[in-house]
């Protein structure tokens, strides 16, 4: 026998929804059996802000390699990370 998920309530405001399922199990709602894997294309990754201390001539020649780049300084720290991280 196919159990049937609960009816999922109404809600006044996305805070009372936030409420209700920190304190409910979804798997009491929802058949997660059924359910697909969706692309979410133009969907951006989250970003946190970070503070970086770096040596004054080493950011200096960051900003020279950038502005030969025609970019900014910043975009440029973060696709070398990027490419460093990825090489491992």
């Amino acid at each position: 026998m196919t159990k049937h998920p609960k009816t999922r309530p109404e809600f006044q405001s996305e805070a009372e929804e936030r409420a209700f399922w920190e304190s409910h199990d979804s798997s009491e709602y929802v058949d997660w059996d059924a359910a697909q894997n969706v692309n979410l294309p133009n969907l951006k990754p989250s970003t946190k802000t970070i503070s970086l201390r770096l040596p004054v001539a080493l950011l200096e020649r960051i900003k020279i390699e950038a502005n030969r780049r025609d970019m900014p300084y910043q975009s440029l720290i973060k696709a070398w990370l990027a490419e460093d991280v990825q090489k491992r």
